[in-house]
């Protein structure tokens, strides 16, 4: 994890980190039209060939991130990592059938959390507060 740290020290927002497509669940290979692109300021999802759709989510949006590997997964080095975000287009990003997903997820929770801290954000829940009479007048 230092060499993570040391790495992403002197990047800027538009440094491409990581850059992965969806693969085959047999035997890994690389051979759909799923790109994903994880930059310090946004994760990008293209997909596609003819009808090419571009997703972008912001890192200080992502809430939670969660890696999955099947048995399959695990036999051809493979994982799913699933981020769940305040995004209202896409409020689960997953980034499906990818290497290095252990590195991708470190680095993704890493880097929401700065991105945070560093937009001065945080994510709150509502937990029905609103409906409260505050001021107790009864209206």
């Amino acid at each position: 994890m230092a060499d993570l740290n040391n790495f992403t020290a002197g990047l800027n927002d538009d440094t491409i980190v990581f850059k992965e497509r969806k693969r085959w669940l047999f035997f890994g290979l690389p051979w759909t039209f799923t790109k994903y692109t994880i930059k310090p300021a946004f994760i990008t999802l293209k997909q596609g060939f003819f009808n090419t759709v571009e997703d972008d989510c912001y890192m200080y949006k992502i809430q939670d991130v969660k890696m999955n590997r099947s048995l399959i997964e695990k036999m051809f080095g493979l994982s799913t990592v699933v981020c769940y975000s305040g995004d209202v287009t896409n409020p689960e990003l997953v980034l499906k059938h990818i290497r290095h997903g252990k590195e991708i997820k470190a680095y993704i929770l890493k880097t929401s959390e700065e991105a945070r801290i560093k937009r001065r954000t945080i994510h709150t829940q509502d937990i029905g507060v609103h409906e409260t009479d505050l001021d107790l007048d009864g209206i």
